[in-house]
């Protein structure tokens, strides 16, 4: 216990040891100075032995505490050095590099600079050091006199922006400095979330872009200038501010106007003036909607109007506004045609007069041939008629004298007169449908009739026919109700069917059916040898026969003008196609009774005023290049001028640079470097107002979707579908459409 109350373990090894020596040696001079006549003396003698024991194990134990001690020391300070020295060669490393570099940790506090750092900022140069927070070096630079804002932004709008855009993954933008210099600030993250800034002074290159621009708008300029002299219009071009800022020669010309008096930035309103003194407005208010539309601000309707100069002279004005805000007047001489117009309609006063007799003279020719006609129908009717009695009792007579001839030769004879007689009562049967048709008083009598019951008995009725002549002669038809006239229909089929098996000599002949939306189609296929090409107009015609070697015993070729006027007077489509050398199809579509609603086709939902592409300017934007140079191929075939690039930046500075507005933008929805066509769109909005747009893409999620359906934009799937890519670009709709 006393050694407890002696030994602090607050104090060092030392003077611990110092006293525990202390207390042995006291017990040792108390042992030797008492009698020992009991035996404490050898006791305390004892435990002073213990004691010493006991310190030399501390002591032993301290030193090795010790040794380990002074060894991590030793190791510590090695690694201190060793960091001590990479930082040193970071930083050597970092002022090597020539533009300015910054490091900021994951808490946005600055770690290291190098010596470009901020050096256009001389007088905020010597605040960037260690430990600096993110938010007090943008504020800092924010106020600092070297940084040159942009016109109407102050300090703090500057450093609201920059804090923003501080929270982007990617950050790169160009700062003006004072001096005329420019910076490119770009921001880097690292794994563990700190912040790596680099500054890049551009302005060299800034210089040659700068002047680069300025030598192609030299360029530009002169070639306006040209151009506008070579027009035959007067053109004069006008700012925002509607201040003048470029004509051409004609322009003074045509107004009879000094071109001295045409003064850079010189006022509409001046213009205007002079010209209420020379030109007469054919109407009163066009003079006051001219005056008042160059003094609007902001987009305007084109405006035209026509105005007269002097006695002899007409003038078009046609106003139209620019991208830019500003707008363009032109003049155009147009007395000439003015004078054409009116001469024109003095001549059509006299043409609709003699029209006019003209007409009276053919609406009674007409007449009298609609007589004549009539009365040759009339009369075809009545002999056909009138014909056929005789014939059909002299077929009688020849059918009762074949019981009474014996010779073969005979009978032959008498099947050759039979046939004739056959084929002259089926060519009047024909005439006598033809002056039916041709007189207008057909009847007809239009009902439900089973398309396939009626198939069915013409394939038997020509089954033997076709069998004679070593035919395949086969029927494929579906089980469906039209509406037509049921002995019109059977003559129509009637004779097509015949016509296919008279002139096929070998192979096959089909009857099929097809059904197209509301329309049934009848299709009757042949291999016969095919109609000619310059036959294929005239085979509707009376009495044409494709093969005119034939005997009149195979028809007169009136069949197929009976079909054609039939299907005319019951108003069904009739189709024909023909190869030479493998045969001939016939299509008749007849609709379908009591047929269930359809779907609305392709065709009937088409708008019918569809717009065109041509001229339209389309703006497409595709990082493919493959893809890109094929679609723009694509456009430019349908009539369409293509703005191709390949990326966002590309399509912002090339309508940049020319200042016209695309008439529709196609964006593919994955660019370069993050960005997407949807973000793109946006943008051109917002400098452009509500252009139509579409997005293409091979992305088929969701989220894509529902991006361009909040931009009302149509998406179209990679691969393209060129109908579909033609309709949404012709109806693409605007924004809140």
């Amino acid at each position: 216990m006393l050694s407890d109350a002696l030994i602090n373990p607050a104090d060092t090894l030392e003077r611990q040891n110092a006293k525990l020596l202390k207390v042995v040696d006291t017990l040792m001079r108390r042992a030797e100075a008492s009698p020992d006549t009991t035996g404490v003396a050898y006791a305390q003698f004892e435990r002073a032995v213990m004691l010493e024991e006991e310190v030399r194990a501390r002591t032993r134990e301290l030193e090795h505490a010790l040794d380990l001690l002074n060894t991590s020391n030793a190791s510590l300070a090695q690694a201190n050095a060793g960091a001590e020295a990479a930082r040193a060669n970071l930083a050597n490393a970092i002022e090597t590099v020539q533009e300015g570099f910054a490091l900021f940790d994951a808490e946005e506090k600055l770690v290291m600079c190098n010596s470009r750092f901020g050096k256009h900022m001389r007088d905020v140069h010597h605040l960037f050091k260690s430990g600096l927070a993110f938010s007090d070096y943008v504020r800092i630079v924010s106020q600092s006199p070297y940084l040159d804002l942009p016109d109407g932004m102050t300090a703090e709008d500057w450093a609201e922006q920059r804090m923003i855009r501080h929270t982007e993954q990617h950050v790169v933008f160009n700062a003006r400095m004072a001096g005329d210099r420019w910076l490119q600030v770009s921001e880097h993250r690292t794994r563990d979330g700190g912040t790596v800034v680099l500054q890049t002074d551009v302005t060299d290159m800034m210089l040659i872009e700068r002047q680069e621009r300025e030598r192609l708008l030299d360029d530009q300029a002169r070639l306006i200038k040209a151009t506008l002299e070579h027009l035959k219009q007067g053109v004069g071009i006008f700012d925002r501010t509607a201040r003048l800022v470029g004509w051409n020669r004609r322009m003074g010309e045509l107004l009879s106007i000094p071109l001295h008096r045409f003064v850079l930035g010189l006022p509409f309103a001046t213009i205007f003036e002079q010209l209420s003194r020379k030109l007469a407005f054919q109407n009163a208010a066009d003079a006051e909607a001219l005056a008042n539309w160059a003094a609007r601000l902001g987009t305007r309707a084109p405006l035209s109007l026509e105005v007269d100069l002097g006695q002899d002279r007409t003038l078009a004005v046609f106003a139209q506004t620019m991208p830019d805000g500003g707008f363009v007047i032109s003049f155009t001489d147009i007395t000439t045609e003015r004078r054409a117009i009116r001469a024109i309609s003095q001549v059509n006063e006299t043409l609709e007069r003699r029209v006019q007799e003209r007409t009276e003279e053919l609406r009674d020719a007409l007449a009298e041939a609609e007589r004549a006609n009539a009365s040759k129908s009339r009369f075809v009717a009545a002999a056909s008629h009138d014909l056929l009695q005789p014939l059909s009792a002299a077929k009688l007579y020849m059918s009762s004298l074949d019981g009474d001839l014996r010779t073969e030769d005979q009978r032959q004879r008498l099947a050759k007169a039979n046939s004739a007689l056959q084929s002259v009562e089926h060519i009047l049967g024909a005439l006598l449908d033809i002056s039916r048709l041709d007189s207008g008083r057909a009847a007809v009598h239009m009902s439900q009739i089973p398309l396939g019951v009626i198939l069915g008995q013409l394939h038997d009725e020509f089954a033997p026919a076709a069998e004679d002549k070593g035919l395949r002669f086969d029927l494929r038809v579906q089980d469906v109700t039209v509406h037509s006239d049921a002995t019109y229909l059977r003559r129509i089929l009637q004779n097509l069917i015949a016509n296919a098996l008279r002139y096929t000599e070998q192979g096959r002949v089909l009857i099929g059916t097809r059904i197209r939306g509301q329309k049934a189609v009848v299709e009757i296929w042949d291999t016969g040898p095919g109609i000619p090409r310059e036959q294929q107009t005239k085979v509707f015609d009376e009495f044409h026969r494709v093969n005119a070697a034939a005997s009149p015993a195979e028809g007169l070729g009136l069949g197929l003008a009976i079909v054609e006027r039939a299907c005319r007077l019951l108003d069904h489509q009739l189709l024909m196609q023909s190869e030479p050398g493998r045969g001939t199809r016939f299509c008749v579509s007849l609709p379908i009774a009591y047929a269930p609603a359809a779907v609305p086709s392709a065709t009937q939902d088409a708008p019918q005023d569809t717009p065109s592409l041509t001229h339209r300017i389309v703006l497409l934007v595709e990082n493919d290049n493959a893809l890109r140079n094929a679609i723009s191929m694509t456009l430019e075939n349908w009539g369409a001028d293509v703005l191709a690039c390949g990326s966002d930046r590309e399509a912002l500075d090339l309508l940049r640079e020319i200042d016209i507005a695309p008439d529709v933008v196609l964006a593919d929805y994955q660019l370069d470097d993050d960005a997407t066509g949807t973000d793109l769109i946006t943008v051109l909005r917002g400098l452009y107002g509500p252009l139509p747009a579409c997005v293409i893409t091979a992305n088929r999620s969701r989220e894509v979707i529902e991006k361009c359906q909040r931009l009302n934009v149509p998406v179209l799937h990679k691969p393209l579908d060129l109908d579909a890519l033609r309709e949404a670009l012709q109806n693409a709709p605007k924004p809140n459409a």
